[in-house]
């Protein structure tokens, strides 16, 4: 049967199972909406920015496990996808990315909003087509959606060109996939798993250091096996929050830059680290040459360019997470017999506890003043874990991260990698998309809110029942937390305290807009806010001052840790609390 260009793309994606479209209309992409137009069973998500498309997208790929999929146009509509992009690739999260492109004679002539998007996105994207031949598009589709969501999952850039978009021909959709250069690895060395399990057998002091891998590859029930089998202390990664439950007794919370002092401590100790999923980030590593300085590393990836990229690794092993782990299971089960072989564990567990009552995470409630980490106490204490948080980036992220306890896998959306400020309010969309059903909580900061507000549109065009907590505290305050600690308190352009009214704005959208600027409303609002039915917008006037804790300065060693702001430390009686052990 001969299909246009158009009708060949939506009916592949159809064959992929795709039913959502994030994206936005313009002169290039005009067939395909219009083939959209006629075809139901496609809905397309139109967001007001084709960067809060991806990152809708994003959110709907990162809370379902499911290949997001962005239709844009050429030009700006292709080049305002690129930090989106970026950010999917930076954090393993599947799209595909549908760009409309000038025809192809015209390219390379500067025609009207041409751009070379293949050039542009080469380095962040794991692969990119440019459509050529209209023969040749069933094939692209289906080798981009395998490229997308296997191996180490990423973004997959098409191009398509649109006179490709209009031409003829006979649509024959591929059964399966065949690249020769691109075949990840499943399965884990039967070897190297009996040579980690007998590692993990000899150690005294180990520890589980998993992340995003755990999420991306459905691992989570796998990882707590292994964690109930063997007793041994986990810490997650940023991305990997909601692997195991947050009160689960072997979790450690977090680790890293903002992490916990005992899963720091944890680390630092270690005889043995058991890394999966993970790429030792700089965020979680600080100082290289002093991150786990004793331990033997085994670290489990899927993809081996990850392996000893950026840290010495004594036992490597390639594969999918959730096999391994199955497979590591089993041989650790033979060869131990039976979980009395890990009871040597438990003075290290002992003194990991000790370190938990040491310096647990705090802060002080003030009569006066909201703090930002309450909010989100209430929040969990209201939801009970039961909800999709997405946050932007910066301290409400922190603060989210820490005391906001994620109970499942696919229930923490934020942007690990690039850091992107804009994200988290498109990837609620998405994940609300994906999830009707079921609640879902963007929580930002006004300035990235700013970044992608228009997207208030979406939510009410859409009815979206998204609720936004904004943590307002009048500053880009990250950035303020460190020009406090690292220069001298100059706030150099992080104060940002002429926002607009956004009960008002909200309002303004047609959204229900609602604000605590004291204590005793905290509460009152978030019962109010959660309990309605739409899209509603909740602001919580914040102290200013408050700071993220523990801090691990960058490039510093993990056990550097710091508990006070530089004012408090100058106090001799506070001196001690400054931890440079």
């Amino acid at each position: 049967m001969k299909m246009s260009g158009a009708e060949m793309l939506l009916e592949s994606l159809k064959r992929e199972k795709v039913t959502h479209i994030f994206g936005y209309p313009g002169g290039v992409v005009l067939p395909i909406f219009d083939a959209l137009y006629k075809d139901p069973s496609l809905q397309v998500v139109l967001t007001r920015h084709e960067q809060g498309a991806v990152h809708a997208a994003e959110g709907y790929a990162r809370s379902s496990n499911a290949v997001g999929v962005v239709l844009v146009t050429s030009g700006p509509g292709a080049t305002n996808t690129l930090t989106g992009i970026a950010d999917a690739n930076m954090d393993s999260i599947p799209l595909v990315i549908i760009t409309g492109q000038v025809p192809t004679k015209m390219i390379g002539n500067d025609a009207f909003q041409e751009e070379d998007i293949i050039g542009m996105s080469r380095s962040c994207t794991k692969h990119n087509y440019l459509v050529r031949k209209i023969a040749d598009l069933p094939r692209i589709i289906k080798e981009a959606f395998y490229i997308a969501r296997s191996g180490r999952p990423g973004p997959v850039l098409i191009d398509f060109p649109k006179d490709i978009i209009l031409e003829k021909a006979e649509f024959v959709y591929p059964e399966s996939v065949s690249i020769r250069s691109y075949n990840p690895t499943i399965q884990g060395n039967r070897w190297q798993i009996r040579k980690a399990a007998q590692t993990i057998l000899k150690a005294r002091k180990p520890v589980l250091y998993a992340g995003g891998g755990i999420i991306s590859s459905e691992a989570h029930k796998e990882l707590l096996d292994l964690v109930t089998l063997t007793n041994i202390p986990t810490t997650l990664t940023l991305m990997g929050l909601g692997a195991i439950p947050g009160n689960h007794p072997r979790f450690l919370g977090m680790l890293g830059m903002h992490g916990t002092y005992a899963a720091n401590m944890a680390i630092h100790d270690a005889d043995v680290l058991i890394a999966v999923g993970v790429r030792f980030d700089d965020r979680v590593t600080g100082k290289i040459a002093e991150f786990s300085p004793h331990s033997k590393v085994i670290h489990i990836d899927i993809d081996p360019t990850s392996i000893r990229k950026n840290f010495h690794v004594d036992v490597p092993i390639v594969g999918d997470a959730r096999v391994i782990l199955k497979d590591l299971i089993e041989e650790l089960r033979e060869i131990s017999g039976g979980e009395d072989a890990f009871r040597h564990y438990r003075p290290w567990i002992d003194q990991i506890s000790e370190w938990e009552k040491e310096h647990p995470l705090s802060y002080t409630l003030d009569k006066e003043v909201i703090k930002p980490q309450h909010v989100i106490e209430k929040i969990y204490q209201f939801t009970q874990g039961d909800c999709i948080i997405s946050t932007d980036v910066g301290q409400h992220q922190m603060w989210t991260a820490q005391f906001f306890k994620f109970i499942k896998p696919n229930t923490w959306l934020t942007s690990g990698g690039l850091g992107t400020m804009g994200y988290g309010f498109p990837a609620a969309i998405g994940a609300q998309k994906a999830h009707p059903g079921r609640r879902v909580i963007a929580i930002t900061g006004e300035g990235s809110f700013m970044m992608n507000i228009q997207e208030m549109a979406t939510v009410v065009s859409l009815d979206l029942p998204v609720k936004i907590v904004i943590l307002n505290n009048q500053y880009l305050g990250m950035v303020r937390q460190w020009q406090e600690f690292f220069y001298g308190s100059r706030y150099s352009s992080s104060f940002i305290g002429q926002s607009p009214d956004f009960v008002k704005l909200a309002e303004a959208f047609g959204m229900v807009g609602m604000r605590a600027t004291r204590p005793e409303q905290v509460e009152d609002v978030i019962l109010d806010g959660f309990s309605r039915r739409g899209p509603v917008l909740m602001e919580f006037q914040v102290d200013p001052e408050e700071n993220v804790f523990p801090m691990v300065p960058a490039g510093g060693s993990n056990i550097e840790m710091i508990f006070e702001s530089p004012g408090e430390k100058d106090d001799p009686k506070k001196r001690d609390s400054i931890l440079t052990a």
